[in-house]
């Protein structure tokens, strides 16, 4: 291992984070987690004194929103586009129905309601204008994975320096020739893979699940019915050259399930993994 080579691993977002700088400024780690936990008050719905949490509370009116907000809400919306809608941002509130409505390491919240339907599309309740959005009311924003996927990336260009990995529970972006110049050493799907200006991230529905009234929950809600995701896999990690649009890609491809996601994948990704149930 190079000796300049800095790492740091701990837990933030609800996941674990590992971080790789390879001749970086003496200061990014710390910076980094710094300004991870500052994007996690300003973007997680768990957080209701937050952008997010204030934004969603607002549901119904006009309110103004921060360049970064901004750019989260539309990146939400291009993910619908891409996605056909299979990724809808606008889960907020089925997930705190189906009892996931406090960070995981808390344990869950009560089922409030059984009762599912399918999402409007995200462009019916997100409505967005230079420095200002509104949300439809009896909504709410999740930003999840996009948000991670995006955080990856900043991390990556702006903190950790230009040869570095910034893994964010399973978003993650590699920059540059990695500690031995061939790439950085990643393992997705029971293989290693090495990453050069390259992202991946993983979906999967294993880890946070649960039952109730003999009814299973998982925390990816399919917009299609509004339940969560009971297909007929468990996991899919994806390539591709923004950790945003592999985490569009492994999101889709679980949805999808194993008769259709391999087509989808093959177009939309630079590399696919699924694990079946």
């Amino acid at each position: 291992m190079p000796p300049d080579l800095a790492r740091a691993e701990f837990v933030d977002l609800g996941c674990r984070i590992e971080l790789f700088s390879l001749g970086g400024p003496s200061a990014a780690l710390s910076q980094a987690r710094r300004w991870i936990a500052a994007r996690r008050l300003q973007l997680s719905r768990f957080e209701p004194g937050g952008e997010l949490g204030r934004f969603n509370a607002s549901a119904g009116r006009w309110t103004s929103v921060s360049p970064t907000l901004e750019h989260l809400l539309r990146l939400a919306l291009h993910a619908h586009e891409q996605s056909c809608g299979l990724v809808n941002a606008a889960v907020g509130r089925l997930l705190c129905r189906a009892g996931y409505d406090r960070p995981w390491a808390l344990g869950r919240g009560p089922v409030r309601d059984l009762r599912a339907a399918p999402l409007l599309p995200l462009p019916e309740v997100l409505e967005l204008g230079p420095g200002r959005a509104r949300l439809r009311s009896g909504h709410a924003i999740d930003l999840g994975g996009l948000a991670k996927g995006w955080m990856a990336e900043q991390l990556t260009q702006r903190v950790l320096g230009p040869n570095a990995l910034a893994n964010l529970g399973g978003d993650l972006k590699a920059q540059g020739p990695g500690p031995d110049g061939q790439g950085w050493p990643v393992a997705l799907g029971g293989v290693t893979v090495l990453l050069r200006d390259q992202a991946a991230a993983t979906s999967s529905v294993w880890a946070r699940r649960w039952s109730e009234e003999g009814h299973e929950f998982n925390h990816l809600i399919d917009p299609r019915t509004g339940r969560s995701a009971l297909g007929d896999l468990l996991e899919v990690s994806a390539l591709a050259a923004s950790a945003t649009d592999a985490e569009i890609a492994a999101k889709c491809g679980l949805l999808l399930g194993s008769e259709r996601a391999p087509a989808w994948l093959a177009a939309h990704s630079d590399g696919f993994w699924l694990l079946p149930r």
